[in-house]
């Protein structure tokens, strides 16, 4: 069976962004992100997750995010069953409410 999704909120984030070592990944399309993204993400839209492997290193840790939570959901156990440390934020960019990046 496979390991639970760790989660982190959007709150834990804003508070967390600058003191803890983690990237942000934002899975949302080109279009999506347009509306803003949370300072310091990389975007890799969720299609090119596979091939962008070579980009992310094992021993750091990777917070994914979408708009509602349910594609970087599916992303982060892609990448943990790939041997990845990541954890979903819930409820996306949707429920987020700190400063956004254009």
């Amino acid at each position: 069976m496979a390991e639970e999704i760790k989660e982190i909120t959007p709150e834990e984030i804003e508070e967390t962004l600058h003191t803890d070592n983690y990237t942000v990944i934002d899975v949302r399309e080109d279009e999506e992100v347009q509306q803003g993204m949370i300072e310091g993400a990389k975007h890799i839209p969720l299609q090119q997750i596979p091939e962008s492997l070579d980009q992310l290193d094992k021993n750091e840790e990777y917070v994914l995010v979408c708009r509602s939570g349910r594609r970087s959901y599916n992303a982060s156990q892609y990448l943990q069953e790939q041997g990845y440390k990541v954890r979903n934020m819930t409820g996306g960019m949707l429920n987020w409410k700190g400063e956004v990046n254009f």
